[in-house]
């Protein structure tokens, strides 16, 4: 691992967003757990990512499904046949490796396109050996990721918990129609947790067994989709991308929305620029560390038609990684579940018979978090998380400057009148300058000191974390003059 990786890592133990589960037994690889400040952080970007996609159409809805599945749902789905992973073990210890991570390892390249006998091919041609002992690595095989369970007291009924949250929005795909007043296109949000058997987990809460997604799941009529959305109020949002043959050298081209319609559908532009748009002016990423990257026909899952992850150039793990994607699956869910579980899933719209196809925006929460801890931590003169104010797990800080002559009291009311309005915290322990310190560690934005003066004038001195400039503001009136501030407005 990197050093960043170490000093990403140190701040989420030491300051409570993530660390491994079970900790106290050793933790239990590929599962992971959010403290106080991560949990806080996750909830409010999973908030913030519903009110910005439910609100792109009306017609946009969450929705909320079991978490376990039968065997013949995801026997239709593909999953029971397809949703493998390449495993690769040590003859001599016995450990188990991801065939594709072996050899991206040796050569700095991604190998999720190769196959089982490309991937023994490489590690022979390569004289890739176990990463743990050194011991000759056996020949490779498919590796089904799901985890399977036993339903019912005798056992008999066969199930898994789900290894992707879409599946719940295409079982409910009828009901939904028919409670939305038969109309397309509309949109199934589900913001929930999936399973996935991973074989080598791995960077931290990048690749975990079990995780969170976010993920609208789009139905439409492929013949009049384009022509239901707004594309000129995107046309001319230059779109980051790399495309397949280009994306391992890194380049990234800056293309507008209407001139990549010649090589993708408009449907499929237009939300890639709603996309970029979050993470770029509502999430505040730098935008050279952002981009859209092309996954070819053997790298992309079986049943996606297009298929492009959004990625963040992460230094903790070396470069550009995957923190999210845009998949058009056509009809093949529906058209699965269908035949599988013999109810017509095609539809009527205005007279025609539809079995709609599906666009899939799919976020994964987990490296969201650890791509922002990654991105907007700084470390020079001082340390310092700039997180965007929205994800902030706390946004106000609110001390007395020394713990006495009244300067306490005060202070507990500005806190008792603010904390129902924002996260705050009160602190009165330390220094006033650790206590900024502490504040800009876990990255939020604004600090409010009651002084000597305010005791007087009834102000706060208010610190903002990336500048530390000061001003004072009036506590009659202040949560109105924090909501100014935190649109980057001045205060009345």
């Amino acid at each position: 691992m990197t050093r960043r990786y170490d000093e990403v890592m140190s701040l989420s133990l030491r300051r409570g967003f993530i660390w491994p589960s079970v900790d106290i037994y050793g933790g239990f690889a590929g599962f992971y757990d959010y403290g106080h400040l991560g949990a806080m952080m996750k909830r409010k970007w999973e908030d913030l990512w519903l009110r910005y996609f439910l609100g792109l159409s009306e017609r946009y809805y969450l929705i909320d499904t079991t978490n376990i599945l039968p065997y013949k749902s995801l026997k239709a789905s593909g999953h029971v046949d397809h949703f493998t992973d390449i495993l690769v073990k040590c003859s001599g210890c016995g450990l188990s490796h991801r065939g594709d991570h072996l050899v991206a390892d040796a050569t700095g390249k991604s190998a999720e396109a190769l196959g089982t006998q490309e991937i023994d091919t490489e590690i022979e041609k390569l004289n890739i050996r176990c990463p743990k002992c050194k011991g000759t690595l056996m020949p490779s095989t498919e590796f089904n990721m799901m985890f399977p369970l036993s339903v019912g007291p005798t056992g008999t009924d066969q199930a898994f918990l789900r290894p992707e949250t879409a599946q719940g929005a295409y079982l409910n795909f009828k009901r939904e129609f028919e409670s939305l007043r038969r109309k397309l296109p509309y949109g199934l949000a589900i913001v929930g947790r999936a399973f996935r058997n991973e074989i080598s987990p791995r960077q931290g809460t990048y690749r975990m067994r079990e995780f969170i997604q976010a993920e609208l799941q789009i139905f439409f009529n492929p013949g009049t989709f384009d022509d239901e959305l707004d594309f000129e109020s995107v046309a001319d949002e230059v779109i980051r991308i790399s495309f397949e043959e280009t994306k391992e050298d890194g380049e990234v081209e800056g293309i507008e929305a209407g001139d990549l319609l010649g090589r993708l559908p408009k449907f499929y532009v237009y939300h890639m620029a709603k996309m970029q748009q979050f993470y770029l002016d509502i999430l505040k990423v730098p935008r050279e560390r952002f981009r859209f990257a092309e996954l070819g026909e053997k790298e992309r899952a079986f049943y996606h038609k297009l298929h492009f992850d959004i990625e963040i150039n992460i230094d903790s793990l070396g470069g550009w990684g995957e923190i999210n994607g845009i998949h058009y699956r056509t009809d093949h869910d529906l058209k699965g579940h269908q035949a599988g579980s013999n109810e017509k899933m095609t539809v009527n719209v205005g007279g025609e018979r539809v079995l709609p196809h599906v666009l899939e925006l799919s976020f994964g929460v987990d490296r969201n978090i650890w791509a922002f801890l990654d991105v907007f931590y700084e470390k020079d003169d001082r340390t310092v998380l700039r997180l965007p104010k929205e994800v902030a797990p706390i946004t106000l800080g609110i001390f007395p400057l020394v713990s006495k002559e009244g300067l306490p009291e005060l202070a507990r009311e500005v806190y008792d009148s603010l904390k129902h309005d924002f996260s705050c915290f009160y602190d009165e322990s330390g220094s006033i300058g650790k206590r900024y310190a502490r504040m800009d560690e876990i990255g939020t934005p604004y600090c409010l000191t009651v002084d000597f003066d305010s005791l007087k004038a009834k102000d706060v001195t208010v610190r903002e974390r990336d500048s530390t400039d000061q001003k004072r503001i009036s506590i009659d009136g202040l949560a109105d003059s924090l909501r100014a501030l935190l649109k980057d407005e001045e205060p009345a």
